[in-house]
């Protein structure tokens, strides 16, 4: 054999390794080869009102363009008024829907978590979905909210938590109703010991174990077992879920808020194009949570591609949710 066929031959085998890895990852981040829709589930929701924190953009509008097109009223939280404005123009189109409307949420700031909440509480006689959406990547190095906790954290959840409890009451008056908390495949990571409840540390950071996405996301897991278990007999169900690798804006946010060279950019913008599925195909997930009735015995569980799916094991501690759940009380006062 020349050097050349040699030369070719193993190109040929580098190039068929990186078709398979790249098939595989996609297969991982994506919960299978096979992204289910829900097309099939013939739900329609006249009467019925969702709130989708972050419906303003990615999943979450789709979420809401989904929700509309059945029927139901959409409120939309969001932080941003002009994309807020922006995003409903959208919805109504694609939805062939106007009963969608947006109220001002910034889920780093209790105070506005309190206002949303208020607003939701005089205007709104019924709850049926709160759909917990809205997340961000990362933050400024050191960014913490005016309370003194992690800006990652608090947005991911500590203000989901304390409007879920705000709502609460609401949501039993209109049962059966649904939580869907979107969380992450990247709950995964955080290993045992990662996730701690130190009130301070020698620097006076508050809750320094409270920390970042991947420990936000464990806890969208935690908060919701821990809330399903609190919740059993009252008609409400609760869900968290991993929507898959999804071309979404929150790359842009790490991009904003961290030091990201361009090449380093570039590299997760062409990953998530390989890897990643498009908006549409993030949202099913949640929407299959929120509406499939075949799933209201599983009440607390994750899923993934539109199916249970082995989680963390640390998402099986019922002490650390307790955990979770007094610290959660006492970091937003309730």
């Amino acid at each position: 054999m020349s050097l050349g066929s040699i030369i070719l031959t193993c190109l040929g085998a580098l190039l068929l390794l990186f078709v398979l890895y790249i098939l595989f990852a996609r297969y991982y981040f994506n919960g299978g080869f096979y992204r289910r829709y829900c097309d099939h589930i013939t739900t329609t929701l006249h009467g019925k009102t969702a709130i989708i924190t972050g419906g303003n953009a990615g999943i979450g509008k789709e979420t809401a363009i989904d929700f509309a097109r059945r029927g139901a009223r959409v409120i939309i939280g969001c932080r941003n008024p002009k994309k807020a404005t922006e995003a409903i123009k959208v919805i109504q189109r694609r939805s062939g829907s106007s009963n969608v409307v947006y109220i001002p949420l910034e889920l780093s700031d209790q105070d506005s978590v309190r206002e949303f909440a208020e607003t939701i509480l005089k205007q709104e006689s019924r709850i049926d979905y709160l759909i917990n959406n809205a997340g961000i990547g990362k933050s400024t190095k050191g960014h913490r909210t005016k309370e003194g906790y992690n800006m990652v954290f608090a947005v991911n959840h500590f203000g989901h938590f304390l409007l879920t409890m705000l709502l609460m009451d609401r949501l039993k008056e209109s049962a059966p109703s649904r939580i869907v908390n979107v969380s992450s495949i990247n709950h995964t990571l955080v290993k045992e010991g990662d996730l701690y409840f130190t009130p301070k540390d020698a620097e006076g950071r508050i809750y320094p174990g409270l920390r970042e996405y991947d420990r936000s996301k464990l806890a969208n897991v935690l908060f919701t077992k821990e809330l399903a278990r609190q919740l059993e007999g009252s008609g409400v169900t609760t869900y968290s879920l991993h929507p898959g690798a999804i071309r979404t804006s929150i790359i842009d946010t790490i991009k904003e808020t961290t030091q990201m060279s361009l090449p380093m950019y570039w590299f997760i913008i062409v990953f998530f194009w390989l890897m990643g599925s498009d908006e549409r195909a993030g949202a099913q997930t949640t929407i299959y949570c929120a509406l499939e009735e075949s799933i209201t015995h599983l009440s607390g569980c994750y899923f993934d591609n539109c199916r249970v799916a082995k989680g963390n094991k640390l998402a099986d501690d019922d002490g650390l949710a307790k955990k979770l759940w007094d610290v959660s009380c006492q970091a937003t006062g309730l």
